[in-house]
């Protein structure tokens, strides 16, 4: 989970994913109010997930599955990624740009 690099608290899993549903760049921390933002190194680890997404598509155009399972999947992927994610995120106080 990620911690505050200013206060030092821990966001929860439920903070985690509804600060991350938001279009800022920089997420308030819920202890302190101070804007905290993701770090390069945690988006790195995080952008193989988003490929996840896809993999139901991939798998269709290699089998022929169907569209109830291929439809079934999307949820089930989404769960997992959300779970995994707030694990995978890293907070700092300065935004950091990837290129």
């Amino acid at each position: 989970m990620p911690i505050c690099e200013n206060c030092g608290g821990k966001w929860s899993w439920k903070q985690t994913v509804k600060k991350s549903f938001t279009l800022d760049t920089g997420m308030e921390c819920p202890h302190c109010g101070k804007k905290q933002y993701q770090t390069v190194k945690s988006k790195k680890r995080s952008a193989p997930l988003l490929f996840i997404v896809t993999l139901p598509l991939l798998l269709n155009l290699l089998f022929d599955i169907p569209g109830v399972v291929l439809l079934s999947l999307f949820p089930v992927i989404f769960v997992v990624l959300m779970s995994t994610y707030s694990f995978l995120m890293e907070l700092s106080d300065k935004e950091e740009f990837m290129f």
